[in-house]
């Protein structure tokens, strides 16, 4: 876990704060004006709220913007006791929606935010205002379509399922404070030409030891074992309520974890008339790739919806 105060040479400067009401401590910030509609960018694998540094301030000028620290990543905890589960993560991100008492709520989703914040979406469709997709899939738009490429057929996803009999996917993930990087380039990073030392610290600083990467190791394999299956189904009656919400995509092209084509389906499999931003030289971490298309892309959707 990171230390609360640290700031990462001034590039992560927000104040942290905690919330416990899901029984460990989970990092977010919240910054903007507080009676402002609420905006909530959601992290995913294996990153933190730090992946949304640049847009912190910019979309903080028009709504109150919370990005929180999944568990086991960022300056969250990593609870021993505790299981790393869709089911879990989206508890969490429900006791930290109800602890502050929001409404209206923008959702902003890349990787696994997508189905945490979805998983969130289809329980409480009364709360969500608007969303957006980025390099993530919800899981309902293109259930049964077997002309989609396959997830698990991704290089990411094959290099998960090739090095569980092996033991390497374990121990690579089990040491990303130095592994982060390598990490992120099966993923999908495309624009190495902006790591710098201070983003390498950054992103490995959650990760000290083995124990600390006990969330990283759990999100792959929740969908490479199946577990993720029977919670998504418990939220099909939920997505019809979300089809007449603003939507929109935006998408990397070069995702080398979730296939473009299937991410795009399976948004116009709930929204078929939404638009869709294709970014041709982005990957799968298009916060990190293109913020320069992707913040304006928001704004102009927020400024939209409200």
């Amino acid at each position: 876990m990171i230390p609360a105060d640290e700031t990462f040479d001034g590039t992560w400067p927000f104040t942290p704060r905690f919330c416990t009401e899901a029984g460990f401590r989970q990092h977010y910030i919240d910054e903007g004006a507080p009676s402002a509609r609420p905006v909530i960018l959601l992290h995913g694998q294996p990153t933190w709220g730090y992946i949304y540094r640049r847009f912190v301030a910019p979309l903080a000028k028009t709504h109150r913007v919370i990005v929180p620290d999944h568990m086991g990543f960022g300056k969250s905890e990593t609870p021993p006791e505790k299981t790393y589960t869709l089911r879990t993560h989206v508890e969490n991100l429900t006791a930290l929606i109800d602890s502050l008492d929001l409404h209206n709520i923008t959702l902003v989703m890349q990787d696994w935010g997508g189905p945490i914040g979805i998983g969130y979406a289809v329980r409480h469709p009364g709360r969500i205002d608007s969303l957006v997709l980025m390099n993530t899939v919800c899981g309902y738009g293109a259930a049964g379509r077997r002309d989609l490429p396959n997830p698990l057929e991704t290089p990411w996803f094959r290099w998960i399922k090739e090095g569980l009999d092996t033991g390497r996917t374990e121990a690579v993930l089990s040491h990303l404070g130095s592994t982060i990087l390598s990490v992120m380039q099966i993923v999908g990073l495309e624009r190495l030409d902006r790591v710098d030392p201070t983003f390498i610290r950054a992103y490995a600083a959650p990760f000290a030891t083995p124990a600390d990467c006990r969330g990283a190791i759990d999100f792959p394999l929740d969908l490479a074992l199946g577990r993720i299956r029977d919670f998504v189904r418990e939220g099909v009656a939920g997505v019809p309520s979300l089809k007449d919400k603003p939507a929109i995509m935006i998408e990397g092209m070069l995702d080398r974890a979730i296939p473009a084509a299937l991410a795009i389906a399976d948004f116009q499999g709930i929204w078929p008339n939404a638009p869709i931003v294709e970014v041709p030289g982005a990957g799968h971490y298009i916060q990190e790739d293109a913020p320069e298309t992707v913040i304006p892309v928001i704004q102009s959707f927020l400024g939209l919806t409200g």
